[in-house]
């Protein structure tokens, strides 16, 4: 009986120790050490309660050691048994396993998210961001790395295969980790480059730290590491490494000069629907331009226009313009709205549809007028206006031009033979 008594000792004891071992990441907590390392401390703590025999304490263990691994350096991970220390844990309001909370000095909030080393990670560094804010007078939100209006997309490992690997689109991505120095340097230049590349390349950014299935897959061992995606169909392995300089227009100029050997020329595309003005909607600028009327302008005619509107798509293809063409008479409202027609046709507008400005053509419709005109444009010369009506035009809906001339509406003849006219109607 004593002999069964002691080893019930010994299996109780032993017990607070079964889910961690002082090999992992994950500080073992008790009453005797808990207060001057975590309450006591500046500090900011990710710590569980948990009970040796629960089952989804023990289906904790490797996310909850993946995110000690993770946060080390940055956050302090632990582990209080809080079913030896019963009462110990009836002071944090601990009644059932696992219980997690986030200590922030004698201040703790409870963990409700999902039990993922993601999860626990991004929980822990958001009470780390708020408590180097606090220190600043500052709210996390005031810092600029969390404005909305970043063009900089954040990637995970759930979404970048689809945001990234599935799209056409040319990507650089960096691979940072949140505490190191070199990536903090690059924050700013990498947000300068993404906003001015935005629409012809995405930059994104990723924390290693915390998916790290993404930064093993491509075999990231330091910060920041960045990497290239070209565009068009891509596969796990179309990554390039990016060993180019560290400002931004260093990024943008690797950028556009990459973009230039796979980039297609744009279609010249013909307005006819509001589906057809996408090409306009998405792009930094959009080229439009309205053709005579195909009884004005014959087929050989129009199909001279735009070829050189193909043309010079292919010259300033980098730019990631759309290009769209209309009918004269067929996209009143648009022609409106841009001032095109009033000095005839063929016209040509540049409007940029977000801001909601344009430029008018004034030169001539040749090659030679339309690439000045769009050179000054590229330049950030040239004048603009705001788009009549504060808004995008309707589209109206009409039939496609068939590539044929125009035909006259026939005449029709009338019979006059049954027709009885008196003398005095003649």
């Amino acid at each position: 009986m004593l002999r069964t008594y002691f080893l019930g000792i010994l299996f109780f004891v032993g017990s607070g120790y079964a889910l961690y071992d002082s090999h992992s990441d994950v500080v073992e907590l008790t009453p005797d050490n808990f207060n001057r390392l975590v309450t006591d401390s500046n500090e900011v703590w990710l710590v569980e309660f948990y009970a040796p025999w629960c089952g989804h304490c023990k289906n904790l263990v490797p996310e909850y050691k993946k995110a000690a691994k993770a946060l080390r350096g940055v956050v302090k991970v632990g582990a209080l048994d809080a079913d030896q220390y019963k009462s110990f844990g009836k002071n944090y309001g601990v009644t059932g396993f696992p219980t997690i909370k986030i200590f922030t000095g004698s201040k703790h909030t409870p963990y409700k998210a999902s039990r993922t080393a993601e999860g626990l990670v991004e929980a822990a560094l958001k009470a780390a961001k708020t408590k180097v804010y606090e220190r600043l007078g500052k709210r996390p939100e005031d810092s600029g790395s969390d404005k909305s209006d970043s063009d900089v997309i954040t990637l995970t490992d759930e979404n970048f295969k689809k945001l990234v690997l599935d799209s056409e689109d040319l990507w650089l991505v960096e691979f940072y980790a949140p505490w190191c120095g070199h990536c903090k340097n690059l924050e700013p230049q990498w947000a300068k480059a993404a906003s001015e590349l935005k629409g012809k390349v995405k930059l994104g950014a990723l924390d290693a730290t915390v998916h790290q299935q993404m930064a093993s897959r491509y075999q990231v061992q330091g910060y920041p590491t960045i990497k290239l995606f070209p565009s068009g169909k891509k596969t796990a392995d179309s990554a390039e490494d990016y060993n180019g300089g560290r400002t931004s227009s260093d990024i943008v100029t690797y950028a556009l000069e990459k973009l230039a050997e796979n980039v297609p020329a744009p279609e010249i595309i013909q307005v006819t629907d509001e589906k057809s003005m996408q090409a306009c909607s998405d792009k930094p600028l959009c080229v439009v331009s309205v053709l005579p009327h195909i009884l004005d302008c014959n087929a050989a005619c129009r199909n001279d226009y735009l070829a050189v509107l193909a043309r010079l798509g292919d010259k300033y293809k980098n730019k990631m313009w759309g290009w769209v063409w209309a009918e004269a008479g067929a996209q009143l409202a648009l022609e409106e709205s841009l001032e095109l027609g009033g000095f005839g046709y063929p016209a040509m507008a540049v409007v940029n549809a977000k801001k909601l400005k344009f430029s008018t053509l004034r030169g001539s419709f040749s090659e030679t007028g339309i690439n000045e005109f769009l050179r000054d444009l590229s330049f950030g010369r040239g004048q603009t206006a705001p788009v009549k009506g504060a808004e995008m035009p309707k589209i109206a809906t009409t039939d496609a031009w068939d590539g044929k001339d125009g035909e006259l509406p026939q005449e029709e003849d009338i019979d006059l033979s049954d027709v009885d006219l008196e003398k005095d109607e003649l």
